[in-house]
């Protein structure tokens, strides 16, 4: 077991050792992807929403060092008729950013880290493959030589564009490195699937995105993952009465987000722990503090201060979502704040009417919690 290669089931055994919803059924769609033109997945969702919980699940799936049979076998997965084709049958790497980010002596050399810690290790794995420096040379030399190719999962993807918005050099490199991988004539013959997740979609330059070739499910359009994205109305329901909660204070707290797909998602982290304290309330700022959101209520654009005034007398607001160039650094109008708040989760996206709203009362405590110290005194 690596830190990086073939990191084991451990963090999936730990998930669902817990109150869990089974979401497994979400494998048969990534294993339908395996070796296609559709192989490389980037899921955004805020946080509370489940992304490393996913990324552990599909680290428990696909990884060979492990036998992950007992952990699937009663899951809705081991229904699908491609669960043994596929169960424990790759290499995989798994990248944490933000521990990259925490670990690192000088954030410049995240990068390098990244590249270097993964590098030693499948030199560690296949010392009889011709040895290289760069990654994506490394990995081409283990598939060319032994036939065998890796899955990638990359959980918080974006976290260098988030806490190092302002040092572009440092993002150049990252985006390079991740263009050597995934947007190279090797990528097909390295990688059987790749999956990214971040709280941003992958960051534009224009019109162009930086790393084109992926397919990618945000919350402004989760597609077909719309139902993995949180829990379902029925899922939540059937929380309720295992646990004696009130279904409709758990929707009035914790319900809102809606899509082409699923009209009533709800925010997953807070449900649990309604559930686990027996308890509704605010369990958003035990993982994000109102002063996040107060920062771009307070901005002094055009139009941003009306928008809020609407939203907390429960109205709806217009946005354009694609001027946002998917980074926390050009924030130059309204609708690039109210389109980050959307991917942020503090609102939610109706892609009929073109509009964007506060979900539901966990979310609206932390806007007033934010208005109440903001510049803005009006409101």
């Amino acid at each position: 077991m690596g830190k990086y290669l073939n990191v084991g089931n451990d963090g999936f055994a730990s998930v669902i050792k817990g109150i869990y919803i089974d979401k497994t059924e979400m494998i048969s769609y990534i294993n339908s992807t395996l070796g296609t033109l559709d192989k490389l997945t980037c899921v955004s969702r805020p946080r509370r929403f489940g992304k490393s919980i996913s990324a552990k699940m599909l680290c428990a799936y696909y990884d060979k060092s492990c036998d992950s049979h007992a952990l699937f076998s009663h899951l809705e997965i081991a229904k699908d008729p491609s669960y043994e084709k596929y169960l424990n049958k790759f290499n995989v790497i798994y990248l944490d950013i933000t521990l990259f980010i925490s670990k690192a002596a000088n954030i410049q050399q995240v990068v390098t880290d990244i590249n270097n810690s993964v590098v030693y290790e499948v030199q560690q794995a296949y010392p009889e493959v011709i040895q290289d420096k760069t990654l994506a040379d490394m990995l081409f030399n283990v598939t060319s030589t032994t036939g065998e190719k890796f899955i990638v999962i990359i959980d918080e993807w974006d976290a260098l564009f988030r806490e190092a918005k302002d040092k572009l050099s440092l993002q150049k490199d990252y985006i390079d490195f991740l263009r050597s991988l995934f947007k190279s004539s090797w990528t097909d013959t390295i990688f059987e699937a790749v999956y990214m997740t971040g709280i941003l979609p992958i960051k534009r330059y224009g019109n162009q995105s930086a790393v084109s070739d992926f397919r990618e499910y945000t919350m402004l359009n989760p597609k077909k993952l719309a139902k993995y994205t949180g829990f379902t109305e029925s899922e939540v329901k059937t929380l309720c009465s295992q646990y004696d909660m009130d279904f409709e204070e758990m929707k009035r707290w914790y319900d809102g987000y809606s899509f082409n797909r699923i009209k009533s998602v709800y925010s997953p982290n807070s449900v649990m722990e309604a559930v686990k304290s027996e308890e509704f309330g605010s369990y958003w700022t035990r993982t994000e503090t109102y002063e996040s959101l107060k920062i771009y209520i307070d901005m002094d654009i055009d139009g941003l201060r009306e928008a809020v005034i609407q939203m907390l007398g429960g109205e709806d607001v217009p946005v354009d979502v694609g001027v946002f160039q998917n980074d926390m650094l050009n924030i130059k109008q309204k609708d690039d704040v109210l389109t980050l708040l959307v991917h942020l989760g503090y609102l939610a996206y109706n892609s009929v009417k073109e509009t964007v709203y506060i979900p539901n009362e966990e979310v609206k405590k932390e806007f007033i919690r934010s208005v109440a110290t903001s510049k803005h005194k009006e409101i």
